[in-house]
């Protein structure tokens, strides 16, 4: 019965505030403490006994209430974080003050005029009757007092971290407690694991998503190219006013990588208690996913100029990035990387009971932490590529490509996992590494192959290309740039995988798909690039690429044939109305799929996702190097790729299929990609913007690298059809036998230098990751809704 009285006294509470048309004093801590006093209410009540609705009558309407609502409740947790909480009503008056806030603060973030409260160091600073402590100078903003405090609140003993005070009357002191020796896992810098507890696992958790809520004021500002703004409670959190910034980092990092959801390998443990843990897990990946932002830059603070002068132009220096960059033992480097692998793996496990092992939801929020790791801390992404470790990161992200491909809803996850290979492949080291035989066989509905790990990349590729949903085009030319940076370290690739480059091939190089779209042809150039390096570099083990490639010799024929007169430009393109696919369905020896996969399923209709920022194109995304003799890569400077046709009006203007940016001409723009696919569509649809020509075509035909290919050709294709004459050979088995010893060594052109597009990070790919990154955390909040129904603005909420 207490449990309904004081979600009773609490309504009431909060229908008195509502309705309340004169400020309350702060001094009434009657009216006040009804909030958190004597309540024993869980975040998902405070959710649904404070309707919106509510709160933004409060707003418009009592706006000194609500700031005082939450000063008071500020206030309540600044004293808690002093006191160390040693009563258990003290705790749970912390507890209801965080849900308090969590629930509140998205509705201040969401009216501009109210973002600089928590800036201010009066409580309401300037609104009617709560102008009494004028005089108070040097007091903190609302803001840093409130982030200081959840700081202070995640090391205290016995509320979130085990106590270690010897007797029972000695009480620790929160200002003197040194939180190095609370962190809450064993791994990076830490020795000692100290026991579970659930209850602190899941105070932690409120007062994690306590802080989350703050840091999301980044989802109330619209997206814009301006690098140098930076988020106030981020980077305040992250400074060295945070005393505890480096346990907490290292709590949050190690609580991630250690966590094993199977636990002791219990078939179904997971449905008979509730795994604390892991809503631990998720908040603390969440958390450490949104403060690691690049540093440098000016905190976009709604405050006085005299404030701002001060800031430094570089902006104070993000201690988590400092930190995650610092990591450089080996161990240490270990743990992570089996950590991640060990969580990213855990969806793909199968077992014989159906639904007996635990499935985590947070796979995105790990990808996003990975690359972040990659991209702060060079060492340690040397080391993953140092070893086979690596693959176990792969296999995982293939897997989530190859499911996701037909779910709209997941594009983001598509765009991620492709960033990562993309980072990955400008190392030759991940190349070499790709050629270790794949014998894991996680279940994927892709065609049964024996052979490589490069090999299942390829065939995973094709799969995405060939069957994913059309927003995946401004993907091709990344996935395309992945195989040809891999492609002079692959030793031999298997029958079924070269089949699926050729078929790709096929597709790109038909007439009317070079001629629909300005950019298409760049897709053939990737291809015969890649071709061309494992020839030239990788010629003895690979004789079932080379028989593919005389199977298909005419393939290469037709586009050294390629006609380019007005008449067959105009027959082509009729061809492509009558049948507007872009890629024929129906794959090259299309075989059976792996036992136990399922096929990839679009969305469920009603499934929500966020809208995304369109992606640079490819040459914003990478920039060339070139690898010398002894192994190094020197960087080129920029210049017009040979790919590129030459900037005419005529191709700047047209916008293409594949092209990932419309605003090209426009940099400083950024479209959702709902907007970009309403362009293509209008653009697609009004001829005038783009056309091809004659001079288009030759322009970059002539530059097309067949000579390799051609050579080659001219000298197998007579040398297999005479041994097919004289013996009479029907059987494939021979002929790739027979091109296995045979050599070109001194009959192909000279080598060329080996090309890597390398990722280089830049200000449409920040932008993208922090809309993404944000979309994911709007999404995966459900339980309770924090910021569901506000007016967020970094992103679009779309229903399937």
């Amino acid at each position: 019965m207490g449990t309904t009285d004081s979600k009773l006294n609490f309504r009431k509470a909060v229908i008195q505030l509502t309705t309340k048309t004169q400020p309350v004093e702060a001094t009434d801590d009657a009216f006040w403490d009804q909030f958190w006093a004597d309540t024993t209410t869980t975040v998902q009540d405070v959710f649904a006994l404070v309707p919106a609705a509510e709160i933004r009558a409060v707003r418009e309407e009592s706006p000194s209430n609500l700031a005082t609502l939450c000063y008071k409740a500020v206030e309540k947790l600044v004293q808690g974080a002093e006191s160390g909480c040693p009563t258990e009503r003290e705790k749970q008056v912390i507890l209801n003050c965080t849900r308090i806030l969590t629930r509140i603060l998205p509705y201040i973030f969401e009216d501009q005029d109210w973002r600089g409260f928590f800036w201010s160091t009066v409580p309401g600073a300037g609104r009617a009757g709560t102008d009494e402590l004028d005089d108070d100078d040097g007091a903190r903003p609302l803001a840093e007092s409130l982030l200081l405090a959840i700081a202070d609140l995640l090391f205290c003993p016995d509320f979130t971290v085990h106590s270690h005070k010897r007797g029972p009357d000695s009480l620790e002191n929160m200002q003197s407690i040194d939180s190095c020796e609370y962190i809450w896992e064993a791994g990076v810098g830490f020795a000692q694991s100290p026991p579970l507890n659930y209850i602190h696992d899941l105070n932690r958790t409120e007062l994690l998503r306590l802080l989350l809520t703050c840091f999301s004021e980044a989802m109330y500002l619209p997206p814009s190219m301006d690098n140098n703004v930076l988020n106030p409670w981020v980077t305040f959190f992250c400074s060295t006013e945070n005393r505890h910034a480096l346990p907490l980092f290292t709590s949050l990092l190690n609580v991630v990588c250690a966590y094993d959801p199977v636990g002791y390998g219990i078939p179904y443990n997971h449905l008979l208690f509730s795994d604390y843990r892991e809503q631990l897990v998720e908040q603390a990946v969440q958390i450490l996913i949104v403060t690691l932002e690049h540093d440098g830059g000016i905190p976009h603070r709604p405050s006085s100029p005299s404030s701002m002068e001060e800031q430094e132009s570089t902006g104070p220096e993000n201690l988590f990035v400092n930190y995650l960059s610092r990591i450089h033992r080996e161990e240490d480097f270990d743990f992570v990387l089996k950590g991640l692998a060990r969580l990213l793996t855990n969806p793909l496990t199968q077992t014989y009971l159906p639904n007996s092992t635990k499935k985590i939801q947070f796979h995105q929020e790990l990808l996003v932490l990975f690359w972040k790791l990659c991209d702060f801390n060079k060492k340690f992404l040397f080391f993953v590529l140092k070893s086979s470790d690596v693959l176990d990161i792969l296999v995982p992200i293939l897997f989530y490509l190859n499911d996701a491909r037909a779910d709209q809803s997941r594009v983001g996850l598509m765009h991620i996992g492709v960033f990562i290979l993309l980072l990955l492949s400008g190392e030759r080291n991940f190349g070499v590494r790709l050629n270790k035989p794949y014998s894991v066989h996680v279940p994927m509905d892709i065609p049964v192959f024996t052979g490589t790990h490069a090999d299942l990349l390829i065939v995973v590729f094709h799969k995405i290309i060939t069957t994913g949903h059309q927003r995946l085009q401004p993907l091709f030319d990344c996935l395309l740039t992945i195989v040809v940076n891999v492609s002079p370290y692959l030793k031999s690739l298997s029958m079924v995988a070269a089949n699926k480059l050729l078929h790709l091939l096929e597709a790109f190089s038909t007439s009317w798909y070079l001629f629909s779209a300005a950019q298409n042809h760049h897709l053939v150039f990737f291809l015969l690039e890649a071709f061309n390096n494992i020839i030239q570099y990788q010629f003895d083990g690979n004789c079932n690429l080379v028989y593919a490639i005389i199977r298909k010799r005419n393939v290469f024929h037709q586009l050294a044939n390629l006609p380019s007169d007005p008449a067959s430009i105009q027959k082509a393109l009729q061809r492509k109305r009558k049948s507007p696919d872009v890629i024929s369905r129906t794959s090259s020896q299309e075989t059976v799929s792996m036992e136990g996969s399922h096929p990839a399923v679009p969305a469920e209709p009603g499934t929500l996702k966020t809208s995304l920022v369109a992606i640079p194109g490819i040459d914003k995304l990478t920039e060339k190097s070139q690898v010398s003799e002894d192994g190094t890569m020197v960087s080129l400077p920029k210049t017009d790729s040979s790919h590129t046709a030459p900037s005419d009006h005529n191709t700047v203007v047209g916008t293409s299929d594949t092209e990932s940016n419309s605003g090209r001409d426009n940099e400083d723009v950024f479209y959702t990609e709902a907007e970009m696919e309403r362009r293509r569509l209008s653009n697609a649809s009004s001829t005038s913007f783009w056309a091809a020509t004659p001079e288009w075509v030759l322009s970059w035909k002539c530059k097309l690298p067949l000579q390799t290919i051609m050579r080659l050709l001219q000298v197998l294709v007579p040398q297999v059809e005479k041994i097919c004459i004289d013996k009479g050979l029907t059987d494939e088995s021979e002929i790739l036998k027979f091109l296995q010893h045979g050599t070109l060594v001194g009959l192909l052109p000279v080598p060329h230098p080996i090309l890597i597009r390398k990722y280089q990070a830049n200000a449409g790919t920040a932008m993208w990751f922090r809309t993404y990154m944000w979309g994911v955390v709007y999404l995966r909040n459900v339980d309770p809704p924090i910021w569901y129904d506000t007016d967020v603005r970094l992103f679009e909420i779309q229903r399937m």
